[in-house]
C-alpha cells in the first residue's frame, strides 16, 4: 500500500518561511511526478508546485519566486519563503504514478499577519 506522509507545517508570522517534507512510502513501479497543492477555508484545492522526474519544475503564478520545490528519490520537499497570509491552507502531497495518483493526509500552514 502507497502512503504519502506530509510534515512541517505550523504557525508562522507573514515574512517567515517553513519548509514541507513529504515521504513516500510502498511498492510503487516507477515514481513519477510529484507535487502540492494547498486548500483553504471554503475553497477548492488548487495547485502550487510540481516537479517531474527530469527535474522541471511548474509553479502556481500565486507562489513563483517564494516558493521551491524539489525532490530527491522518493521524498519532495516545498521551502515556502516570504509567507503571505494568503497562504494559509492545508496542504497537500501529490504523487503520480501511472496508471494511479496519491495523496498524503495534508499538513495546515497558517500564516498570521
Amino acid at each position: 500500500q502507497v502512503q504519502l506522509v506530509e510534515s512541517g507545517g505550523g504557525l508562522v508570522q507573514a515574512g517567515g518561511f517553513l519548509r514541507l517534507s513529504c515521504v513516500v512510502s510502498g511498492s510503487i513501479f516507477s515514481i513519477g511526478t510529484m507535487g502540492w497543492y494547498r486548500q483553504a477555508p471554503g475553497r477548492q484545492r488548487e495547485f502550487v508546485a510540481n516537479i517531474m522526474r527530469s527535474g522541471n519544475t511548474n509553479y502556481a503564478d500565486s507562489v513563483k519566486g517564494r516558493f521551491t520545490i524539489s525532490r530527491d528519490n522518493a521524498k519532495v520537499y516545498l521551502q515556502m519563503n516570504n509567507l503571505k497570509p494568503e497562504d494559509t491552507a492545508v496542504y497537500y502531497c501529490n504523487l503520480l504514478a501511472v496508471p494511479n495518483a496519491y495523496w498524503g493526509q495534508g499538513t495546515q500552514v497558517t500564516v498570521s499577519t
